[in-house]
């Protein structure tokens, strides 16, 4: 991505200066770029819980900085170096309740926690500093995850294809590139003019808000569809790949991601086009077997009723189902494109072997 992209696109970074965590406030976009400098934990659970920051990875990574955020407020209250861990180890719990489906959240945390139980007896300042480095080095990883996603991604793609997107995976649900849309970014660098449907992605718009800004700002070829239009695009012969990220990925393939992709994998498996999930090895999850083990979700009736509209959208008192994400399975994803390369069926021994000799985790 260029410079000018990159700007309008971090989802957040740390600004030691200030000691703020500097957050993208993706309810605003695509109308207006504004940003929140949170210094408190409280802050940060407010921003994942109500979307300003979103996407598994960024999730992860804001996550982090809010454990340091925490026991940086301790040590600005010279309350000593217990009551700093004491805050610290409270945040990581608490920061557990923010969201419950991507898994991206809680491998931060354990790490964090990890580090915070590591660093013993250190003064309340350095403590500070250690969770802040421990914060940095989960966000350069996550990083250079993404790049090892896209090129892994774009092996699989050729010039000039159509490309089905649900959601927003890309450098704002991330630390930079994406891991959905890492492969769309950096095709675009390397003249590949990939043709991209976005869905709107009901009920949020991720698509419509997000995907699409991110993916003009880039210059990318970019066609909006509302998510009853992807059949459509697909029947005319439009589409020849869909790239979909992932919340939490099941010991078996079966992922979660936003609602709707379920829907997307049955379309694409009827067209006979290949569907591809593209995420970072903290999104699988070893210990989950299966998609109906997942956490789904759910969410409040107004963001379906009355979200988008100065008047609602619905009947009062109608009865609303909402949930963030649905589960797609294995049996519908063609691979699974992951920063240690590309999973082929039977999902289940290969993400096996993937985690064999790490105790389970990645």
């Amino acid at each position: 991505m260029d410079d000018r992209a990159l700007r309008s696109t971090v989802p957040l970074r740390y600004d030691r200066t200030r000691g703020e965590l500097v957050l993208l406030d993706q309810t605003k976009l695509p109308g207006e770029v504004a940003h929140i400098r949170a210094r408190s934990v409280e802050q940060v659970f407010e921003a994942i819980r109500s979307l300003r920051v979103r996407g598994a990875p960024a999730i992860g990574c804001a996550a982090a900085y809010g454990v340091a955020l925490a026991a940086s407020e301790a040590e600005d209250r010279r309350e000593g170096p217990a009551a700093a861990r004491a805050c610290a180890l409270e945040a990581c719990r608490y920061l557990a309740t923010s969201r419950p489906t991507a898994v991206n959240l809680f491998r931060a945390l354990d790490r964090m926690e990890a580090r915070l139980r590591a660093a013993g007896d250190a003064p309340d300042a350095s403590l500070r500093d250690v969770l802040l480095d421990e914060a940095d080095a989960f966000f350069r990883e996550d990083e250079e995850s993404c790049l090892r996603i896209s090129e892994a991604g774009l092996a699989l793609l050729s010039p000039g294809m159509g490309i089905l997107t649900h959601c927003n995976a890309g450098a704002l649900a991330t630390s930079r590139y994406g891991t959905a849309l890492g492969p769309v970014h950096l095709g675009q660098e390397r003249g590949y003019r990939f043709r991209v449907y976005a869905d709107e992605t009901r009920p949020l718009l991720q698509g419509a808000r997000l995907t699409a800004y991110e993916l003009m700002t880039d210059g990318v070829d970019t066609t909006l569809l509302c998510d009853g239009m992807a059949a459509s695009v697909m029947a005319a012969g439009l589409v020849q790949a869909v790239l979909v990220g992932g919340d939490r990925v099941a010991a078996n393939g079966d992922t979660a991601n936003k609602v709707g992709t379920n829907g997307v994998s049955i379309l694409a498996r009827h067209y006979g086009i290949p569907l591809y999930v593209l995420v970072p090895v903290t999104s699988i999850d070893p210990g989950c077997p299966d998609g109906a083990a997942i956490p789904i979700e759910m969410r409040g009736a107004s963001e379906v009723t009355e979200a988008w509209y100065r008047t609602r959208m619905a009947p009062e008192g109608v009865k609303v189902f909402n949930p963030a994400f649905d589960v797609t399975e294995a049996s519908r994803i063609a691979a699974i494109v992951t920063d240690r390369g590309v999973l082929r069926p039977p999902y289940g021994p290969a993400i096996a072997r993937l985690f064999a000799g790490e105790g389970g985790r990645p």
